[in-house]
């Protein structure tokens, strides 16, 4: 994305609120990250031990934002601003059931908005045939554009316990 959107923002569903997450701990963000990613095959960060996770999210220039719904956590952003080469969306997505009320969009829109508010040269986000069948029209609404296809075959883990569908099976 190479500027910011012009339309207004979707509004958060009634209840909803998003929040920086000022310190977030080590077990917080797996937490995050296993609920949301869980169905999506998320799993390079959960090969990671603590101590790099730590350090990962004590740098400045990573941000951790959560979208709570009636006081729960329903979906985070995660995002890292890489200087001159812009910004990136590194993590997006909801947790199972906050899919289908609406927030996608709005949360979206928020972390759109957030990127764009540092001034970067640009926002990038990448997704995968992993990812939920929205998230690619989701990113495209937004705003953004693909800017290259790659095909990757990723090494899971069984270890890691995740179910892999069928469909990314090779």
């Amino acid at each position: 994305m190479d500027a910011p959107p012009d339309d207004a923002p979707a509004a958060l569903p009634r209840g909803s609120v998003v929040q920086r997450v000022a310190q977030c701990s080590v077990p917080f963000y797996r937490y995050l990250y296993d609920t949301v990613g869980r169905d999506y095959v998320w799993w390079l960060r959960r090969t990671v031990p603590d101590s790099e996770i730590a350090a990962l999210l004590a740098r400045p220039e990573i941000t951790i934002h959560v979208l709570y719904h009636g006081g729960e956590p329903a979906g985070f952003y995660e995002l890292e601003r890489r200087g001159d080469h812009g910004t990136n969306l590194a993590y997006f997505g909801l947790m199972p059931h906050a899919i289908g009320f609406g927030a996608g969009r709005a949360l979206l829109r928020h972390a759109v908005d957030e990127a764009w508010g540092e001034h970067p040269r640009g926002l990038t986000v990448n997704t995968c045939t992993a990812d939920h069948p929205r998230a690619l029209p989701n990113y495209k609404a937004a705003g953004f554009r693909v800017m290259r296809t790659v095909r990757e075959v990723w090494p899971v883990p069984l270890r890691l316990g995740l179910a892999i569908p069928e469909r990314l099976k090779v």
